[in-house]
């Protein structure tokens, strides 16, 4: 008989949050993820959803406008700052003859006078308790009136629903919400 024993850490099961809790719709923009991080050193980094990335090694011009705008991003502060990088040249375009970097915390950086002047912030279409005819809601909305980043707009991508006691994010989209996007593994 083995009597040598293994000592394996204890894992709790987390605590599971409550459904029916706070939600924010905002609408889903089609373009490239960003990222702007500033350490407690002052490091500025810039990245895409996956990677660093560099005004030579760069995401549709991504790191270019963030170092060309470094001193007004700096006004986010110290935190990783995730937002979506979208309008011309980048997936729908959206009819716009620039590029925005929109900051996906409305919460924080929902009032202009707080955000950098360069940064605008995703658009909330509803906000209260969770409950799915909200979302479905803000879908039908957008697909009978258009984008409300960029208003004329008619083929906006979808809605994120941030489940603010979970902590968790969900994606639904007008077209082929049905399917898997990505490669399955």
């Amino acid at each position: 008989m083995n009597t040598d024993t293994v000592e394996i850490k204890f894992v709790e099961f987390r605590k599971i949050p409550r459904l029916t809790r706070e939600c924010v719709v905002t609408e889903k923009l089609d373009g490239t993820n960003g990222v702007i991080c500033i350490t407690a050193d002052g490091q500025f980094l810039v990245g895409s959803r996956t990677r660093w990335i560099t005004p030579e090694d760069d995401n549709y011009g991504f790191a270019k406008w963030a170092h060309a705008n470094r001193e007004e991003l700096t006004k986010l502060g110290e935190g990783t700052h995730f937002g979506e990088w979208w309008g011309q040249g980048v997936q729908r375009n959206y009819g716009l003859a620039e590029k925005r970097f929109s900051l996906f915390n409305t919460h924080r950086w929902s009032d202009p006078l707080v955000r950098p002047s360069c940064c605008h912030v995703v658009p909330v279409l509803a906000r209260g308790l969770f409950d799915t005819g909200m979302v479905e809601a803000a879908v039908e909305n957008l697909r009978q009136t258009g984008s409300v980043a960029a208003p004329g707009f008619m083929k906006p991508e979808g809605v994120v629903v941030f489940h603010v006691g979970g902590n968790l994010l969900f994606k639904k989209t007008l077209d082929k919400d049905e399917e898997y996007k990505g490669k399955r593994g």
